[in-house]
């Protein structure tokens, strides 16, 4: 299997209310990326993604999008440690 990396990122902007979640769980799963992705109290959505470094590359970039009704401001995006997650949770 090739190499696994991991990147947490937190996306800023309208991003909760407009199924963003449900965006990056399609993304991910599409693409092989397991991880989760929460609603967090300061109106951001926390995203963990771990899997191959080119298919990471790809959620990363579609949540940088986001879905239609989403309008994303900024993303913060840092790399971590994979823990080894298998499959994707939305909480």
């Amino acid at each position: 299997m090739a190499d696994v990396v991991a990147r947490d990122l937190v996306i800023h902007g309208r991003v909760q209310g407009v199924f963003f979640r449900a965006f990056v769980e399609d993304a991910a799963t599409r693409a092989g990326v397991c991880g989760r992705a929460v609603n967090r109290d300061d109106g951001t959505v926390a995203v963990r993604l771990e899997g191959d470094p080119a298919a990471v590359a790809e959620v990363e970039r579609a949540a940088g999008r986001g879905p239609g009704g989403a309008r994303v401001a900024r993303v913060d995006a840092r790399d971590a440690e994979p823990d080894g997650l298998s499959g994707f949770d939305v909480s």
